[in-house]
């Protein structure tokens, strides 16, 4: 692996391990900052677009890449309630854990990956492994029942959330379709979601409507880390770069940086021994990440 090709697969970890905290830090309702980061995101994509002479696709592949898109965007929006519930240093371990996962059980049930028995055998105690990561990063040393009840919900709406960032990665697979290309509808399909969100979120309390909202508007900001995220994924992933595994492994570092500057910036306090069975929790959904798409 060269340093160029390091660096490009790294730009996740900076790209979707700010993103949670500064959308958060910018503040306002999940459909204000749904609204706002999807809008930063079809703004790059525009722009990237534009540079590199990218059409939008037709037919099959415009479809898949709108559903993949909208998949998304219900799926943040899900998120970002969580993060109203646990804050984003919590929820951020469990829905990578649940996005693992999703992605490990497509590969093996649909693709055909892990074919042999021994690939089965240790690619579920990874997933294992993983979900004992998710448990330990939400471990608190205080038991108290409005917490777990906050807890419960947010693991179930993050599970219910799975289905649309399966969405994302799984759709553009039915139409054959690049990352590249299928990234400027993937945006627009983020803003329909989001435009939607804030269309039934008006009608239902016509004083708030998040398209008149400021705060909206600055979470374009936070959109950008996404878009940067998501664009050096898309390069980081290519033959010639790092490659599919390498560059998805190197792209879960972001769930350290989103869980740690949780912690640093936006004050969801842990004590010392919390702290340690965290770190050691993301330390193992890391390690069996690299283990699922290295069997």
């Amino acid at each position: 692996m060269n340093t160029t090709a390091l660096l490009i697969g790294l730009g996740p970890l900076i790209g979707w391990g700010l993103y949670p905290t500064i959308a958060s830090k910018i503040g306002g309702r999940p459909v204000d900052q749904i609204l706002g980061s999807t809008l930063g995101t079809l703004i790059f994509a525009v722009v990237l677009a534009s540079v590199k002479g990218i059409s939008l696709p037709t037919g099959a592949a415009l479809f898949y890449s709108l559903i993949s898109g909208i998949g998304w965007g219900v799926a943040q929006i899900i998120t970002f309630q969580s993060f109203t519930l646990i804050g984003s240093s919590k929820a951020m371990p469990i829905t990578t854990a649940f996005q693992l996962l999703g992605a490990s059980l497509w590969g093996v049930f649909y693709l055909g990956n892990w074919p042999t028995t021994t690939n089965k055998i240790v690619g579920f105690l990874a997933l294992a492994v993983i979900i004992l990561g998710a448990w330990m990063t939400v471990w608190s040393e205080k038991k108290a029942p409005e917490n777990s009840r906050a807890l419960t919900k947010a693991v179930l709406l993050l599970a219910g959330g799975e289905l649309g960032y399966w969405l994302y990665s799984a759709a553009p697979q039915q139409a054959n379709i690049s990352g590249m290309q299928a990234f400027l509808p993937q945006a627009i399909g983020m803003v329909l979601a989001a435009v939607g969100y804030g269309i039934y979120v008006t009608l239902k309390d016509k004083k708030d409507s998040p398209f008149v909202q400021k705060v909206a508007y600055v979470q374009i900001f936070s959109g950008f880390f996404f878009a940067f995220a998501a664009l050096t994924y898309l390069i980081s992933a290519q033959p010639d770069m790092n490659g599919l595994a390498t560059g998805f492994i190197l792209s879960q570092t972001s769930v350290v940086l989103a869980t740690l500057t949780g912690i640093w910036f936006l004050g969801q306090k842990k004590t010392r021994k919390e702290m340690g069975v965290t770190l050691l929790g993301l330390a193992l959904i890391l390690g069996a990440a690299a283990v699922t798409v290295m069997i």
